[in-house]
């Protein structure tokens, strides 16, 4: 869970797109751009006085992203959160009266992750909102979001934060890597920074030589991190393209231990 100062701090960079939508008069937009950059604390912010209602995507029948080495030889798996029609329905509901005052903003957060009947329920609003409602759909990018959703929304894309910036609040220079200048990102490391080191030292051990001390370092790292082992790998290794091939392999049902026997077999050390 966020810590209070995390969840109060205000909108870190973006000062351009801050800018562009207080200008703005249009009642649906779509945020873009990648995990943590502040898309969400941006519609927070766009919401000012109004009342704000944010919809967040749910796990299918279990917590996605749990390590797989918490639970030996079960493989990631192909479940992805949803956004359900039932969701969709409740912010019809609270839509259908009218605020007390200003305006009343709806953020979809995961417009990627919609059902397809909560894609059609929504569309329904988009087409005819009421004139006191503000819709704000965040997704990775544009592509992802069912084109009859993004066609109908003004996207404004958010680009990472400068390290620069981001630099305010550590000078810690994996932290920093670890952001990829996504603010939310940082604040989460910043919660407990003796992890992120912890893994990145796990990933590290890979370097070590012999491809069994390899399979052994990569199934810890695994263990630990779950998917964002190969992030992990990727900082402390540096590009590498096996890392996109076992973690779609993983996806795939794979067994973990073939697919990390493999990767320990084709990193370029």
């Amino acid at each position: 869970m966020a810590s209070k100062e995390a969840e109060t701090r205000a909108v870190v960079g973006h000062e351009e797109v801050l800018a562009l939508l207080k200008r703005l008069s249009a009642q649906t937009l779509l945020f873009t751009g990648p995990e943590g950059v502040g898309r969400r604390r941006v519609a927070r912010w766009l919401a000012g006085e109004g009342e704000y209602r944010e919809v967040l995507p749910e796990p299918p029948g279990g917590p996605l992203g749990v390590p797989f080495g918490k639970q030996l030889g079960v493989p990631f798996g192909k479940q992805r959160p949803e956004i359900r029609l039932e969701q969709v329905e409740e912010v019809l509901d609270w839509l259908a009266t009218a605020p007390g005052k200003g305006f009343k903003l709806v953020a979809i957060d995961g417009a990627h992750l919609l059902t397809e009947a909560a894609a059609n329920a929504l569309l329904k609003l988009l087409e005819e909102p009421p004139s006191y409602a503000r819709l704000v759909l965040i997704a990775p990018s544009r592509e992802v979001v069912l084109p009859t959703l993004a066609s109908r929304a003004l996207e404004i894309p958010f680009r990472p934060v400068p390290e620069a910036v981001l630099s305010r609040f550590t000078q810690d220079p994996l932290l920093l890597a670890y952001a990829q200048g996504a603010p939310g990102r940082l604040f989460k490391a910043l919660e407990d920074p003796s992890r992120i080191h912890g893994l990145y030292e796990l990933a590290q051990k890979v370097k070590a030589p012999g491809a069994f001390t390899r399979f052994q370092a990569l199934k810890a790292l695994f263990q630990e991190a779950g998917r964002e082992a190969v992030f992990f790998l990727w900082l402390a290794l540096g590009p590498q393209p096996a890392l996109a091939k076992a973690l779609e392999a993983l996806e795939g049902y794979v067994h973990p231990d073939l697919v990390l026997a493999w990767l320990a077999l084709k990193l370029n050390l």
